[in-house]
């Protein structure tokens, strides 16, 4: 049995269609996963991870504490020196997850007095990141950076303000003019921070981000990237200065009060970007979104996907019921394309969420698409 309110709320789930549950892995063809560029199924970065690990004679299976404690092994520090220079910042600091690392830096580093201003699409765990900083936050519309410099100009406090964004949104596949929120925190003596999760490996040469891509590092505070998305395997660190790096170590919960993670989740994490390096799959996931984004136009489905350059791509359909039948079509003919209900999106904006990789085939793309167009207006 579960206490009334808790049960009410499951119940509410159910009657609005909206009810989560885990499903297996199902083999269908992949146009659901943040596995962008196959890495996480890589045999290379598989046997790669195992050798280094030989190599350097580690036989052990956990990290055995914080880093802050027993946890701090010496691959640590090679690998945060490896991500910053690959990043052109001063340092990383690797948090277990791209929630961990979220939810420690802004309840910690925004203070009282100071404000923080944030995209309305960001993501759950700035938002709740943002629920524990003693900070007074504002949200403002989408991408609206016009809406954005208006704030600004309104705002009267003591404190510092922190305006925050993500360079590719995981619900919309879509990216705010990086350059002119760069412009609009630099003439607000603001500190810029921005999620990079869903532009590793996907923008920028060799996959470091769009932020190098459009050489934008030098006006930007803090810089979260990734390992579970295009990098294939698990962590996540913030970018910034030395002294960030210092202060997130002395006052990130998140960070001092967990487990760290194992060498072999380092020896990954190591593999991985090795992998960027030298893989051509970049190209071929861009090749891949090109195609997708031609094949949209061909068969006259513009007016139903959100614009998006990147990897995501997504196709309205209004409704949690109408959306969760369409996406269980595509799966029986074939396709894993994952339905996003609200509440995780507004109502009214539940869509098809379709993630391309670059091992999926233009055949592939055509045919889920084709199927798309004999959905659509059920």
């Amino acid at each position: 049995m579960l206490p009334k309110k808790l049960q009410e709320k499951l119940e509410e789930r159910k009657a609005n269609n909206a009810l989560r549950k885990l499903d297996l892995q199902n083999g269908l063809i992949d146009f659901s996963s943040n596995d962008y560029l196959g890495f996480a199924k890589s045999e290379s970065i598989f046997n790669t991870t195992h050798e280094f690990l030989i190599g350097h004679n580690i036989k052990q299976n956990g990290s055995t504490g914080s880093r802050l404690l027993s946890g701090n092994h010496t691959f640590y520090n090679i690998i945060e020196t490896i991500i910053a220079d690959f990043h052109n910042n001063e340092s990383a600091l690797i948090f277990n997850s791209g929630y961990d690392a979220n939810i420690g830096f802004f309840s910690c580093v925004p203070q009282r007095d100071d404000i923080i201003l944030y995209d309305e699409y960001i993501h759950a765990s700035i938002r709740d990141g943002i629920k524990l900083s003693n900070a007074k936050a504002y949200k403002f519309m989408h991408n609206n950076l016009e809406a954005l410099d208006e704030m600004l100009k309104r705002i009267q406090h003591k404190g510092d303000t922190y305006i925050v964004t993500e360079s590719v949104f995981s619900m919309d596949g879509d990216s705010p003019d990086l350059a002119t929120i760069c412009q609009i925190s630099k003439k607000h003596n603001a500190f810029l921070v921005v999620d990079e999760a869903h532009a590793i490996g996907v923008f920028g040469a060799y996959g470091t981000g769009l932020i190098q891509q459009l050489n934008l590092e030098k006006y930007v505070f803090a810089r979260l990237v990734t390992f579970g998305k295009a990098m294939g395997c698990h962590g996540a660190a913030i970018l910034g200065n030395a002294v960030l790096k210092q202060y997130l170590v002395n006052f990130a919960r998140s960070f001092i009060y967990t487990t760290a993670l194992s060498p072999h989740s380092l020896a990954t994490i190591h593999s991985a970007y090795s992998e960027l390096i030298a893989t051509e799959n970049i190209k071929k996931l861009h090749q891949n979104i090109q195609y997708f984004k031609a094949e949209i136009i061909e068969k006259n489905l513009q007016k139903h996907f959100i614009k998006s350059d990147s990897a995501i791509h997504c196709c309205i359909v209004s409704g949690n019921e109408k959306v969760k039948l369409m996406a269980k079509k595509l799966q029986e003919n074939g396709f894993n394309v994952k339905p996003i209900l609200s509440p995780t999106v507004a109502k009214g904006e539940e869509r098809l969420r379709f993630c391309l990789h670059s091992d999926n085939s233009e055949s592939d793309i055509s045919k889920v698409l084709q199927l798309l167009t004999t959905f659509v207006n059920i």
